[in-house]
């Protein structure tokens, strides 16, 4: 094939690509990430044959030598060499489901770069580029504005904010590339657009990095533009916008500036947020830890196990979702601390040989003024809102995209040379009577490279494509209760034997842990063969890191489901309750200040009628944090399960009083503690309870009429009408007496 025709097939593959941001097959396991990531996988995959095929033929073409490409491979080979030294190999090179950031992914972002470097030799090639870009961009952002879907088909609000970040900045450096032009400000309105989709995803930390950008972009034009009146205009306003904001943030809960709605995401930004307070706790966790790894780190992708062996329990105090952290949500903390310090460095050399091309091409005239301030404030907006997140596949298709764009303006020869290329290699054929020689080769070089990647493609993306396709399968399954036929289509999807099983076996072991009493449908045989399974694959995913304390706990989990069942036959309850007991224990040992896990412990030792050491532990657990209700709640059923009520109604009222009232059930046990706290009267607890009793017995409109009357007792007399209306809903034969009731309170 001619050069020409190899171009045209990388830079369009290239552009295509693209296309992955709106895929989301729901016929997948973690559909927003799967679906983006394997089709990116396999377009990169197709035309890197093509790029192996056209460098061999035309070796003219090969990507000239740059500091930011081997910034880029000492970064990926250092990351790639820490999967072996870190705890977890399948987790640091593979990844997971959830994520899939593994090295392995990662690097089809490096070979991005190169096919971009290779094919993307004119302004014109890269104008198309950053335009397709930017209407994928806009698209997105109609989706995000219309649909009112903050995290549009992207699947999370700060990946949303980290793309339009680039996507904005893209818009903004073209329209100064078409200066010349009249309709340059049309690529303005893209921008504007993407900043109404950027402030409905409302991610703090991306807000943090576009306004300090947009500061330093002032501060670099004051600092670089030659004309007087311009660079005192333009440091006045860096001044300005820094004492203002400051002034702003010093001020975010003044009434005047609650009123202004333009400011409404700035008034959000705090140290004290719960979101910044629990990501703190995750970044000590990673400085913490670097003393045990300090040169390779954990191993790439393994900060889940730094943040269990730190976890710190205060960390409830802000949020008691969203527990487990597998990132440091921040990408310095997050490459330090699972690469180690030869992590950091190559990934901080990229972006010093960025600012080394940036100045020098700008000193020799190959960057104007503006090409320089966009793309340099466009990294800061990057980096800085990556002190908060990490990168996923929107953010590392963008950045390789400015970096490829980099490397290009400090070649801005490129044109003339490639002319000249084409040019030789047109006289070179015409003299040459060893053509096939050339032909030879390239031929070659498709065959070979064309079975080495297609059978890496199906090994590793479609193989994994099929396995989660039927992950899905399983789970429907499942849920129209036809319990043989999902383990059977379970099996069938793990028997491929994929690099990515874990979330899968995961899923299928976490439908029995919630649902154990669908095993008691089932033949006792069949069921235990089932129990049996669940205990193989766990024991597997505990095989990649035996300090997973998820993984153990998982295991620990089913064992203990797998004891339950076979109670009535000594030998086999014991040899899975010890074995539980022994997975546990090693959760634990993992995260000795996760909570949680003590009360999985617990329910083992009441599995095995061990009530004096269930109580024990939560005890300890208790004693964990004292305020989080959860440990209270567990406690006082438990010890009221052992018929130790005075104790018991002491640990109760502590759950109700920190707000675990939620958390108290059965029916039962609610109408108990009302009773108590009638003799005690103590109306508001009595009113909470009812509350939550409403929500147990949806039904009964006698819960509803009492309620009432504790209400309007307390003269709620809104909150009175809205119970009573309730019971209306429950019994109509009430109504009379309800509207007696309703004109009794006026």
């Amino acid at each position: 094939m001619s050069q020409k025709l190899y171009l045209n097939i990388l830079k369009i593959g290239s552009i295509f690509s693209l296309i992955v941001i709106f895929f989301v097959f729901k016929g997948l396991l973690f559909p927003f990430i799967t679906s983006k990531q394997i089709s990116f996988n396999i377009i990169i995959e197709v035309l890197f044959i093509f790029w192996i095929a056209f460098v061999v033929k035309y070796p003219e073409y090969k990507p000239k030598k740059s500091f930011i490409t081997y910034g880029l491979i000492a970064f990926f080979s250092v990351l790639t060499f820490s999967c072996w030294t870190g705890v977890d190999f399948n987790l640091s090179f593979w990844g997971d489901v959830e994520r899939m950031l593994g090295v392995f992914h990662l690097l089809h972002f490096l070979a991005f770069y190169i096919i971009l470097i290779t094919a993307f030799r004119k302004q014109s090639d890269w104008n198309m580029l950053f335009i397709a870009s930017i209407i994928a961009a806009v698209i997105q952002s109609f989706y995000v504005i219309s649909v009112n879907n903050h995290y549009g088909t992207i699947g999370n609000t700060a990946y949303v904010s980290g793309y339009l970040i680039f996507n904005i900045y893209f818009s903004v450096l073209l329209f100064f590339k078409y200066k010349k032009n009249k309709l340059k400000w049309l690529f303005l309105i893209p921008a504007l657009i993407m900043l109404l989709a950027f402030e409905k995803a409302d991610t703090t930390g991306a807000l943090v990095g576009l306004g300090f950008s947009i500061i330093m972009i002032f501060l670099l034009y004051g600092l670089l533009i030659k004309n007087r009146e311009v660079k005192a205009f333009t440091i006045f306003t860096f001044v300005f916008i820094s004492i203002f904001s400051g002034v702003l943030l010093a001020n975010k809960n003044n009434d005047f500036v609650k009123k202004i709605p333009v400011l409404k995401n700035v008034r959000e930004l705090s140290f004290q947020k719960n979101t910044f307070q629990t990501r703190l706790i995750s970044w000590k966790a990673g400085i913490k830890d670097l003393k045990n790894h300090p040169i390779l780190g954990t191993g790439y992708g393994n900060f889940a196990i730094i943040f269990d062996k730190y976890f710190d329990p205060t960390f409830y105090d802000y949020t008691r979702s969203e527990t487990y952290f597998d990132r440091a949500h921040n990408n310095v903390i997050d490459i330090i601390s699972t690469a180690g310090i030869l992590g950091f460095i190559s990934y901080i050399s990229i972006f010093i040989a960025v600012a080394f091309y940036l100045i020098t091409s700008y000193k020799k005239k190959k960057v104007n003024l503006h090409e320089f301030v966009i793309i340099s404030c466009l990294l800061i907006a990057y980096f800085v809102q990556n002190l908060a997140v990490f990168d996923s596949l929107v953010t590392y298709i963008s950045l390789m995209i400015i970096l490829a764009y980099i490397f290009w303006l400090s070649n801005l020869n490129e044109e003339k040379l490639f002319e000249n290329i084409e040019n030789k290699i047109k006289k070179t054929k015409e003299h040459l009577t060893n053509d096939r020689y050339f032909e030879n080769k390239e031929i070659y070089a498709l065959g070979l490279s064309a079975l080495i990647i297609f059978t890496i493609m199906y090994q590793y993306n479609i193989k994994p494509l099929q396995m989660l396709t039927e992950t899905i399968n399983g789970q429907r399954a499942f849920a129209q209760g036809q319990i043989n036929e999902t383990v059977d289509i379970y099996r069938n999807a793990l028997s491929k034997n994929t690099v990515l099983d874990r979330d899968s076996r995961t899923s299928l072991i976490r439908l029995f842990i919630g649902n154990p009493s669908v095993l008691q449908k089932m033949d006792k045989e069949k069921a235990n063969e089932t129990l049996d399974y669940c205990i193989e694959i766990a024991e597997d995913n505990v095989k990649y890191n035996k300090q997973d304390s998820m993984n153990q706990m998982i295991l620990g989990q089913i064992l203990n489901i797998a004891a339950n069942f076979n109670r009535d036959n000594t030998d086999k309850f014991l040899f899975y309750s010890d074995r539980a007991f022994t997975a546990i224990d090693k959760a634990i040992q993992a995260t000795p200040g996760r909570i949680p896990v003590y009360f999985q412990k617990a329910q083992f030792y009441m599995t095995r009628g061990e009530q004096d050491k269930a109580i024990e532990t939560l005890k300890y657990a208790t004693s964990l944090s004292d305020t989080y209700y959860d440990s209270y709640c567990h406690l006082g059923r438990t010890l009221l399960y052992a018929k130790n009520e005075k104790e018991a109604y002491k640990y109760l009222d502590q759950c109700i009083n920190l707000g675990g009232i939620d958390m108290i059930s059965p029916a039962g046990l609610v109408k108990a503690l009302i009773n108590k706290y009638v003799e005690l009267k103590d109306e508001d607890k009595v009113i909470k309870l009812y509350v939550r009793l409403t929500n147990l017995e949806k039904d009964n409109a006698k819960n509803w009429i009492v309620l009432a009357k504790l209400y309007a007792k307390q003269g709620k007399k809104e909150k009175a009408i809205k119970a009573v209306n309730k019971a209306i809903e429950l019994d109509k034969s009430i109504k009379s007496y309800a509207k007696e009731f309703i004109e009794s309170l006026e």
